[in-house]
C-alpha cells in the first residue's frame, strides 16, 4: 500500500493546542474578524479560516493543572465569566503555608503577598477549556480534536503552516487498512500553544535560534491526584501549600491540597527538574507526601479518583525565548509564561493568547506575517501586567535552583523586593544537573483504598490509552548512549518517569549489558523524559491522534 498524497487546506490562522492559551487566542481573534468583516474593512478575512488542532480525543482530556486561578486573565477575555457560566468550582476560602518534616507540620504565621489566594478560584482547567472551546466554536472557530501536528511547514525562511500526523500506521510505520494521511494546513500565521516543551515549539525555538539571548528554560514536574473523602474533614475552598518534606533540601518544589468541595480534594507535588539525584522518583515522593500525617488524615478512608502528571515551564522572565518568528508566535507554557513566585500560570496563558490574537489580527490586516508585523506581540507583552509580574520574579528560579534550604532566605528577600546579586542570575538546563547517587527510593504499592499506589495503579487512574500497534512516539536515538547512561547513572529514566514508561531489561545478573524497554502505551505526555534525560537521547513526539490520558475534570 502506497502512502496517499496529503490534502492541502488553506487557512488564515492555525493554532496548535486547545489549552487556555490557544482557545483564548482563537476566541478573541474570532471576535476581531467578525467585527472587521461586519464593518466592511479591507482586506476581507475569511471568518471560517481560524483552525485549532488538539491531539486529545476530546477537549480538556490532556489538560492538567492544580489549579488555583487568578481570574484576571479570564475577566479580560470574558468580562462576565461567572454570569456566563464559567465552570469555577469554588472561591478560595482560606490559605495556609506549611513547612513539613517527616512527621511534623509547622504552619507559617504569615503568608507572603505573592502566595495570597484571596479572590481566586479553584477550578478544573480541563472543564474551563471545554467551556472556552464551546464559546470558540459558537464564534465560528474550527476545532479539530484527535489531530496532532507532526511538523512545521517552513518555506522561504518563514513558517507557512503545519503538517498533521498520519493515522493508521503500524509499529514499523507502514500503512494499515485504516490508514489516513495527514493534512498540510497552510496558514498566514501559526500560533503554537502546545504547553511546556511542545514538540513544534521546541523545533521553532531551535530552527530560528529564538533562545539565543535567554537563560535555559527551567522545568518542574507536577503530579496530581483527585480524591473523594468523607465529609466533614475540610471546608470547601481550603488551600494548603507546603515546602520541605518529602523533597530533599537541595531540591526545589512543594506540595498542595485544594478542597474542591467538602468531599473532593486535589493533592499534588511539584518537583523542580534541575535536581542532582539520579535515583529520585517523583512518583514515590508523591506517595510519601500523601502518607504525611497532614495529608493522610484527610485521605484515609477515601478513594483515589484520578491521577495525572505534566511539566511546567518555570524559568521566568530571563528564560523567555523571542516570542515570534517569521509566520509564527509562541503562547502560554510553550513560551514559558508562568509566574514561579506566585505558582500561577492560567491567567498568563489566557492573556498571552489574547495578545497573540491582537498581533495576528494586525498581521492579517497588513497582509504581512513576517517579523515586522508579528513583533508587536513582544511589544504588547512588554507593556502588559504579564511583564510586570514576571519581572518581579525574574530571578526566583535561579535563587532556588540549588534547593529550597539555600534559597529560603534570599527567596524571602526577593519576595520583599530586595535585589539579590546580579541583575540577571545564571541558570543551568535540567539535563546538565544530574549526578549519580547511591540512594534509590522504592516505589512501593498498596491495596486499593489506602493512600499509597504504585505507578501502574496510578496510570490506571489516568485512564491512559494508546493503540499498541503504532510507531513508538518516544524516540530513543542511540542504544549505546542508553547503555552508558545505565552504567553511569543507573538508567534515571526508570526513576523520573511518573508512568513507568522506561524499563531497563538487563541481559545478565550484573546488568552490564541489556536494553531499554519503552512501554509507550503508559505515556502521560508529560515530556519529562525529553527534558531531563542527561544525554538528551530521548525525544517526545505526538502519538496517533486521540491517544494518551483522559483527564476528566482535572
Amino acid at each position: 500500500m502506497q502512502h496517499a498524497e496529503p490534502e492541502t487546506i488553506d487557512a488564515e490562522v492555525v493554532i496548535v493546542g486547545a489549552g487556555p492559551a490557544g482557545l483564548a487566542c482563537a476566541l478573541r481573534l474570532a471576535g476581531q474578524v467578525e467585527r472587521h468583516n461586519r464593518e466592511g474593512r479591507l482586506p476581507a478575512i475569511d471568518p471560517d479560516g481560524i483552525f485549532v488542532l488538539e491531539k486529545a480525543a476530546e477537549l480538556g482530556m490532556h489538560t492538567l493543572s492544580g489549579a488555583v486561578m487568578d481570574p484576571r486573565g479570564l475577566a479580560e477575555l470574558v468580562p462576565d465569566f461567572l454570569a456566563e457560566g464559567a465552570p469555577v468550582e469554588c472561591a478560595v476560602s482560606s490559605d495556609s503555608l506549611y513547612f513539613l518534616t517527616a512527621g511534623g507540620a509547622y504552619r507559617l504565621p504569615h503568608i507572603p503577598a505573592q502566595l495570597n489566594n484571596q479572590g481566586h478560584y479553584l477550578i478544573s482547567l480541563g472543564r474551563l477549556v471545554q467551556w472556552l472551546g464551546g464559546k470558540a466554536e459558537s464564534a465560528g472557530v474550527s476545532l479539530f480534536t484527535a489531530t496532532p501536528a507532526s511538523r512545521l511547514l517552513i518555506e522561504d525562511g518563514r513558517v507557512a503552516g503545519v503538517v498533521t500526523a498520519d493515522q493508521g500506521l503500524d509499529r514499523d510505520g507502514k500503512p494499515q487498512a485504516n490508514y489516513q494521511p495527514g493534512y498540510v494546513l497552510r496558514a498566514k500565521v501559526t500560533v503554537l500553544a502546545e504547553g511546556a516543551r511542545g514538540a513544534l515549539a521546541k523545533c521553532l525555538v531551535n530552527d530560528f535560534a529564538l533562545d539565543a539571548q535567554s537563560n535555559p528554560q527551567a522545568y518542574a514536574l507536577g503530579l496530581k491526584e483527585v480524591w473523594e473523602i468523607p465529609a466533614g474533614r475540610v471546608a470547601a475552598g481550603t488551600v494548603w501549600h507546603s515546602f520541605g518534606y518529602p523533597l530533599a533540601a537541595d531540591m526545589q518544589g512543594g506540595g498542595w491540597m485544594y478542597a474542591i468541595s467538602e468531599q473532593r480534594v486535589s493533592v499534588g507535588l511539584v518537583a523542580g527538574l534541575h535536581y542532582a539525584d539520579s535515583g529520585f522518583q517523583p512518583h514515590a515522593a508523591l506517595q510519601r507526601y500523601k502518607q504525611h500525617p497532614l495529608i493522610s488524615t484527610l485521605l484515609d478512608g477515601g478513594k483515589l479518583l484520578q491521577y495525572g502528571a505534566k511539566t511546567l515551564a518555570k524559568g521566568g522572565y530571563w528564560s523567555l525565548p523571542q516570542l515570534y518568528a517569521p509566520g509564527a508566535l509562541l503562547v502560554g507554557d510553550a513560551a514559558g509564561f508562568l509566574d514561579g513566585m506566585r505558582l500561577k500560570g492560567v491567567h498568563m496563558a489566557l492573556k498571552s493568547g489574547m495578545l497573540a490574537a491582537d498581533a495576528t489580527y494586525r498581521a492579517l490586516c497588513a497582509g504581512d506575517a513576517m517579523d515586522d508585523a508579528l513583533a508587536g506581540y513582544s511589544t504588547d507583552f512588554e507593556a502588559s501586567w504579564m511583564k510586570q509580574d514576571l519581572w518581579r520574579a525574574r530571578n526566583f528560579h535561579q535563587i532556588f535552583q540549588r534547593g529550597w534550604l539555600r534559597g529560603l532566605v534570599p527567596g524571602a528577600l526577593d519576595m520583599l523586593g530586595a535585589r539579590i546579586g546580579r541583575e540577571r542570575l545564571p541558570s543551568r538546563p535540567a539535563h546538565d544537573c544530574m549526578r549519580p547517587r547511591e540512594q534509590r527510593p522504592v516505589d512501593g504499592g498498596a491495596s486499593e483504598g489506602r493512600t499509597r499506589h504504585d505507578r501502574l495503579a496510578s496510570v490506571y487512574h489516568s485512564a491512559t490509552r494508546h493503540r499498541e500497534d503504532q510507531p513508538v512516539h518516544l524516540r530513543v536515538h542511540d542504544a549505546a548512549t542508553c547503555a552508558r547512561c545505565n552504567r553511569e547513572l543507573g538508567s534515571p529514566c526508570q526513576n523520573f518517569c511518573p508512568a513507568g514508561v522506561y524499563e531497563w531489561a538487563a541481559a545478565d545478573q550484573a546488568g552490564e549489558t541489556g536494553s531499554l524497554r519503552v512501554n509507550a502505551a503508559n505515556c502521560l505526555h508529560c515530556k519529562a523524559c525529553d527534558i531531563l534525560d542527561p544525554y538528551q537521547n530521548i525525544t517526545w513526539t505526538p502519538p496517533e491522534g486521540g491517544g494518551g490520558p483522559r483527564y476528566e475534570g482535572m
